[in-house]
């Protein structure tokens, strides 16, 4: 299989690289980055770099399309290279999925509609207003749609996806050798768990607003 894993600037780093080192396990399978254009995109922060290996018309039909988030999805958000990039590729997609504010872009591509889809917490508003059918759970299938939440719910998603391709054993090897068992020192980790003030200062802060459509 070929999985493409989409990148573009000022993306989320981990809603990239979580599935990319849990997918990068599957035995005989083929990981590639795909962007608008070949060489180095920043991160979100930017001050980390990642690499395009193949522009978006040398990747024409990936078994599995990956499409993160940040707040570079805002860029994507209408008709264009990506838009006709993700029309094009689903068509042979057996899998076709996105990590946190990923779920923006396929939802506006129409590729979402009527389906179940889940996004960052804050982005749950703008998906229903894409016309997804908003889930507030960590990872949602449907069909062949796989959509993960926040960030590191990437790594959920793509563990399940291994299980549904490579069956349990393969999923679970692969989490065993990444040590993936989550301890975190608080319980902070979902605005129904954290804090009131800690979701307030999340929320109202410039860095963390909502994504919008551009």
């Amino acid at each position: 299989m070929q999985i493409a894993i989409l990148l573009f600037e000022r993306v989320t780093a981990l809603d990239a690289i979580g599935p990319y080192q849990v997918l990068s396990g599957m035995p005989g399978d083929e990981v590639v980055f795909v962007g608008e254009r070949v060489g180095p995109i920043r991160s979100h922060t930017g001050r980390l770099g990642l690499l395009v290996d193949a522009s978006l018309d040398e990747v024409s039909t990936p078994d599995v399309v990956v499409v993160p988030g940040g707040p570079g999805q805002a860029d994507h958000m209408t008709d264009g290279p990506v838009h006709e990039w993700l029309h094009e590729v689903d068509k042979h997609t057996t899998w076709t999925t996105s990590v946190c504010t990923g779920s923006l872009i396929l939802a506006a591509a129409g590729l979402l509609t009527g389906r179940r889809a889940t996004s960052h917490w804050c982005a749950m508003d703008e998906l229903a207003a894409l016309g997804a059918i908003p889930v507030r759970e960590r990872t949602v299938f449907d069909g062949k749609y796989a959509t993960a939440a926040g960030v590191s719910a990437g790594i959920d998603m793509a563990l399940t996806l291994v299980g549904r391709i490579h069956g349990d054993e393969t999923a679970q090897r692969i989490q065993l050798g990444i040590e993936y068992d989550p301890q975190p020192p608080y319980q902070a980790g979902s605005p129904d768990t954290a804090p009131d003030e800690v979701v307030a200062a999340y929320t109202n802060s410039s860095r963390f607003r909502a994504p919008t459509r551009s």
